[in-house]
C-alpha cells in the first residue's frame, strides 16, 4: 500500500504543527512505563504492588501473531450485488483443515453479515450446522472432532452490508467498509458507478466470510454476477464470462496460487481494457474511456519494471498476470493486492495531462509488492515494514535504474525527512507488538524509515551481497508469512555476517543517531575527524554505524568508510592528499541528524566540487538561505542554473524568485530564463524559468506567454496563462480566460480562479461551482481555497451556496486533508449567521485525531479573537 497526501498540506500542517506544539518527543504511556521501569525480582515486585499495572499492560497489550487453529486452503465465492441496498449477497465454499491441534469448532471472520446458513458438505449431502454469530465473528459446531489429517468444507449464504458499524478510519486507510459501492444510485453527475475492495489490514472479512489474518494464505476463485455493462477485474485469470438471460453476466476468476485474504480484491465498473504484456504475460490497465490515451503513458513503464525487477531480485515476477486499475474515492494512496493493483483516482489523466505524469515512484511501489507482500507476507501487523519497506525502497532502485542517481539520491532524502518530521511527534520501534489498531502500523516509521535502513544496510554489504540476499529471502520464503528474524536470517546465511547489532538497533529500537561532528584541517595530509553521538540514550540506542567520508584531490574523488561504534569517537583520515575539504557523508546515505559548522567557502566548494547530485543540492539550499546577502552566492546561485541535474536548476529558480536582488546579480539571467523556459526538457524547471520572466518585465514576454499556454505541458501552458493573466496591460485578459473556461486541469483551472479573484470578475459563481463539482482528489484541495475566496469576494454570486457545498465537503468528504481544506475555506465565511454553529458542528463530529486538532486550531484562534 501506498500513502499519498499532497506536498502542500504536509508543509502546511508542519507548520502548523510548530506553531502550536512543542517539539518533545512523545512516547505512548506503556512504552514510557516500560522504559522506566527497571528489572525487578520477583520479591522487588511483592513488595511495590504499583509495579502490577504496568507489568499487566506489557501482557495485555502485546500484539501476537494470530494462532491458526484452521489451514485455509481455498475460498470458492459466489457473488451478486444489490446497488440500491448497497449490499452483497453471497455464497461461500470454503475448504480447510485442522493446523495442528484437533478442533471441534470452526471460527471465521465475518463482520455486519446476515448468515441465512451455515453447512458441511460431505461428498454429496450438505448438513446444516448449528452456529452462533455475533456480528464480527460466526462459530460453527462441527459434528465431530477434526484432525489435521482432515479436511473438510464448508458452506455459507449470507448477504454481507458492509456500510453497517463502519469504524473511524486511520491516517493511513480512512475507511473500514472493506467494500464500496461508488455513486450505487448514478445521482452523481460527474462520477461513474463503481464497486471496489479494500482488504488491507482486515476488511475484506466485511464482504466474505474468511480467516481475515495475515499469516494465512489460500487459493481462491470468485464468479461475479453484473449487469452486463460493468466490467470486473480480480486476481488471477478470467477462466470464463457467461452471458445470462436476465441481462446479467457472470464472470468465473481464478487465483489458483496461494496468497493472504487481505489481498483478495474485486473491482466492477465500466472501464476500457488497456492490453500489454511483458513476457508473453497479460499486463493490463484498466480506466474510464475519457482517460485510455493518458492511461497508456501514465503506466507505460510497467512491463520494463517487472522486467528489471525480476533480474535484479533473481526470482520471476511469481504471479498469472497484472492488472492495474484507477478507481474513484479510494481510501488510500494505492493497494497491491495479487494481480491487480488499485490506484487513486489521481491516475486518471487525459492524454495530455500525462505529458506530465510523475507516478511511477506509486506504480513501482505497489508492483514491488507482489513479491515483498504478496509472494513473501508479513506473518503480524507488528512486523508490517518487512512488506512496506522494501515497496518505498523500491521507489530508490526505479529512479536509481530509470533517472539516475541523483533523481534516486533526492527521493531518499525526502522520504528521510518525511520519517523525521514524524519523529517530531513519534518515536517507536519499527517492528512493534504495541498499538491499538493494525492501521497504526501505517506510518513514516514503517514506510520511509524501513526505506533508509535498507538502503544503508545496502551500501553497507554491497550490491552483490545485498540482492544475493533478497534473492535467498525470496525463494526461502515464497508464499509463506515471515517476521525480521527471518529477513535477518537470509542475509546471515547469504553474507557469513552477524547482523543481529543491525537488526537490534534499526528494526528492534526507537529513534536515529543525532551526530555532532567536527573536522580538524590542522594537518591537511591528515585530517583529524571527531563524531559524538547526542540522542537520548535512555530512549535510544547508542549507534554502530559504518559511514564514509570522501574528498576531492586533482579532480578525483577518494573515499573511505569509517565505522563509529562508541559515544564520542575520533578518526584519523590518513587522506595523504593535502586536501581542504572533508565531506561526511556525502551522499546523505545515513539516516541521521547530523550537525556541524560548515562556512560559506564549505558549501561553495562542495557546490563546485563534489559529483554527486545530491550534496551541491544541499550546498546550494544552505547557501542561499544563509548567505542570501553575499553577491557571490547570487553568482553561485546562477550557476546552478546550468547545473546538469534538474532539481539543482530548479532549486536555483526557486531562491531567485526568493531574492529579487539577484535578478540584477546574476549576469545575462534573462537570456538564460527565456532559453530555459522555451526549450529546458524538464517542464518543472520550465514553469519557474516563465514565473521569473513574469516578475522581471510582463509587458515584455506577453506574447511569449500567449505562445506557451498552448503547449502540450499544463506545467508550462497552466503559468504561462497566470503570468498573462496578472498583467494589467494586457487588455485582452477577459477573451483569453474565457479561451480557457472549459479545461479541467488544475493548474488551467486556479490561473482563471485566481484572475477572476484578483480582477473580482462577477458572474463567475456558475463556473466556480462547477469546477468544484468535476474536482476530486488534490485538484479538489487545490481549488478549495480559491472557490471559498471568490464567494467571500463577490457575495453576491451565490454565496449561500458555497457555504452549504464547503459545510458538506468538511462534514462528509472521505479525504481528512480535502475536509480540512473545506473547513479553512468554510472559515472565510465565518461572520456570517449560522457559519460558526456549522463550524462547531464539523468539529464535534470529526473523528480523525489529525484534521480535529486542525479544526480546533482554527476555532479555537477565532473564538480567543473574538
Amino acid at each position: 500500500m501506498r500513502l499519498d497526501k499532497p506536498k502542500a498540506l504536509l508543509t502546511f500542517l508542519a507548520i502548523l504543527l510548530w506553531s502550536c506544539q512543542s517539539s518533545k518527543t512523545v512516547i505512548s504511556e506503556v512504552e514510557r512505563e516500560d522504559s522506566e521501569l527497571p528489572e525487578q525480582t520477583q520479591e522487588e515486585v511483592s513488595e511495590r504492588p504499583e509495579l502490577i499495572p504496568f507489568l499487566e499492560a506489557q501482557i495485555s497489550g502485546y500484539q501476537e501473531t494470530r494462532r491458526r487453529d484452521f489451514d485455509l486452503l481455498h475460498t470458492d465465492l459466489e457473488l451478486s450485488f444489490d446497488f440500491q441496498k448497497e449490499q452483497v449477497e453471497g455464497l461461500a465454499n470454503l475448504t480447510l483443515k485442522p493446523y495442528f491441534f484437533p478442533q471441534k469448532e470452526l471460527i471465521l471472520d465475518a463482520r455486519d453479515f446476515d448468515i441465512h446458513g451455515f453447512s458441511i458438505i460431505t461428498g454429496e449431502s450438505d448438513t446444516p450446522l448449528n452456529f452462533r454469530y455475533d456480528g464480527k465473528k460466526v462459530t460453527a459446531y462441527l459434528p465431530r472432532t477434526y484432525l489435521s489429517t482432515d479436511t473438510l468444507q464448508v458452506r455459507i449464504k449470507y448477504t454481507a452490508k458492509p456500510n453497517e458499524n463502519v469504524k473511524p478510519g486511520s491516517k493511513a486507510i480512512t475507511d473500514t467498509k472493506g467494500l464500496y459501492f461508488i455513486n450505487a444510485s448514478g445521482e452523481e453527475k460527474y462520477k461513474p458507478t463503481q464497486i471496489w475492495t479494500q482488504g488491507e489490514t482486515e476488511h475484506n472479512s466485511k464482504w466474505f466470510p474468511t480467516i481475515d489474518s495475515p499469516n494465512e494464505r489460500a487459493t481462491q476463485e470468485i464468479k461475479l454476477t453484473v449487469d452486463a455493462k460493468y466490467r470486473t477485474i480480480s486476481n488471477g485469470l478470467l477462466k470464463s464470462s457467461k452471458e445470462n438471460e436476465d441481462g446479467s453476466r457472470t464472470d468465473h476468476w481464478v487465483m489458483d496460487l496461494p496468497h493472504a485474504p487481505y489481498l483478495a480484491a474485486v473491482v466492477v465498473g465500466e472501464y476500457v481494457e488497456i492490453e500489454d504484456e511483458w513476457d508473453g504475460m497479460q499486463v493490463n490497465y484498466y480506466v474510464e474511456k475519457e482517460y485510455e490515451q493518458g492511461a497508456r503513458k501514465v503506466f507505460q513503464n510497467t512491463p520494463e519494471m517487472i522486467s528489471f525487477f525480476s533480474d535484479l531480485l533473481g526470482v520471476r515476477y511469481p504471479w498469472q498476470k497484472y492488472d492495474q486499475v484507477v478507481v474513484r474515492d479510494f481510501v488510500s494512496g494505492a493497494m497491491e493486492n495479487t494481480t491487480i493493483s488499485v490506484f487513486m483516482e489521481e491516475l486518471n489523466l487525459n492524454e495530455r495531462e500525462a505529458i506530465d505524469s510523475e507516478w511511477d515512484g506509486i506504480i513501482a511501489h505497489e508492483l514491488f509488492h507482489q513479491w515483498f507482500g504478496n509472494l513473501v507476507t508479513n506473518e503480524s501487523w507488528s512486523n508490517l515494514t518487512l512488506n512496506e519497506a522494501f515497496a518505498n525502497y523500491s521507489e530508490y532502485l526505479w529512479y536509481e535504474y530509470k533517472e539516475g542517481k541523483d533523481e534516486a539520491d533526492l527521493h531518499h532524502v525526502s522520504e528521510m525527512e518525511q520519517y523525521l518530521e514524524e519523529a517530531k511527534e513519534k518515536q517507536v520501534d519499527l517492528i512493534r507488538f504495541y498499538y491499538e489498531e493494525g492501521e497504526d502500523m501505517f506510518d513514516s516509521h514503517s514506510y520511509a524509515k524501513g526505506g533508509r535502513i535498507l538502503h544503508m544496510l545496502r551500501r553497507h554489504i554491497g550490491d552483490e551481497a545485498f540482492f544475493a540476499s533478497l534473492n535467498h529471502y525470496l525463494k526461502k520464503h515464497a508464499f509463506q508469512s515471515v517476521e525480521v528474524h527471518d529477513l535477518r536470517i537470509a542475509f546471515e546465511e547469504v553474507t557469513g555476517l552477524d547482523l543481529n547489532w543491525y537488526f537490534n538497533q534499526w528494526f528492534l529500537a526507537s529513534g536515529h543517531p543525532i551526530l555532532e561532528y567536527e573536522v580538524d584541517y590542522s594537518q591537511p595530509d591528515n585530517l583529524l575527524l571527531t563524531v559524538a553521538q547526542r540522542q537520548d540514550f535512555t530512549t535510544t540506542p547508542l549507534y554502530k554505524i559504518p559511514f564514509k567520508v570522501s574528498w576531492y584531490s586533482e579532480g578525483k574523488r577518494y573515499e573511505k568508510e569509517l565505522v563509529l561504534e562508541k559515544a564520542w569517537q575520533q578518526f584519523a583520515i590518513e587522506n595523504q592528499q593535502v586536501v581542504s575539504e572533508l565531506y561526511m557523508d556525502e551522499a546523505v546515505e545515513l539516516l541521521a541528524v547530523k550537525r556541524s559548522f560548515r562556512g560559506k567557502n564549505h558549501f561553495i566548494n562542495q557546490f563546485r566540487t563534489s559529483e554527486l547530485g545530491v550534496a551541491r543540492y544541499e550546498a546550494l539550499d544552505s547557501l542561499a538561505a544563509m548567505f542570501a546577502e553575499d553577491i557571490d552566492v547570487a553568482a553561485l546561485v546562477g550557476k546552478g542554473l546550468e547545473d546538469e541535474f534538474w532539481a539543482i536548476r530548479e532549486l536555483a529558480l526557486m531562491n531567485i524568485a526568493k531574492n529579487p536582488a539577484w535578478l540584477l546579480a546574476i549576469d545575462g539571467l534573462e537570456s538564460t530564463l527565456f532559453e530555459m523556459a522555451e526549450n529546458d526538457p524538464k517542464n518543472s524547471v520550465r514553469l519557474g524559468a516563465i514565473e521569473l520572466l513574469a516578475l522581471i518585465d510582463s509587458e515584455k514576454y506577453s506574447p511569449a506567454f500567449l505562445r506557451w499556454m498552448n503547449d502540450p505541458s499544463y506545467y508550462v501552458a497552466g503559468t504561462a496563462l497566470a503570468a498573462y493573466l496578472e498583467n494589467d496591460e494586457n487588455l485582452n485578459k477577459a477573451e483569453i480566460a474565457q479561451r480557457f473556461e472549459s479545461e479541467k486541469n488544475i493548474r488551467m483551472v486556479v490561473a482563471l480562479a485566481d484572475y477572476y479573484i484578483r480582477d473580482e470578475i462577477g458572474g463567475k459563481g456558475d463556473w466556480f461551482n462547477e469546477k468544484l463539482d468535476i474536482m476530486s482528489g488534490q485538484s479538489l484541495y487545490y481549488f478549495l481555497g480559491y472557490y471559498g475566496d471568490y464567494f467571500v469576494k463577490m457575495p453576491s454570486g451565490g454565496d449561500d451556496e458555497a457555504i452549504d457545498k464547503l459545510y458538506r465537503i468538511a462534514r462528509d468528504h472521505k479525504a481528512n486533508y480535502v475536509r480540512i481544506a473545506a473547513f479553512m475555506g468554510l472559515f472565510g465565511f465565518i461572520e456570517k449567521e449560522g457559519v460558526l454553529e456549522k463550524a462547531k458542528e464539523i468539529w464535534n463530529q470529526e473523528q480523525d485525531e489529525m484534521a480535529k486538532r486542525y479544526l480546533e486550531f482554527f476555532l479555537s484562534t477565532y473564538l480567543e479573537e473574538n
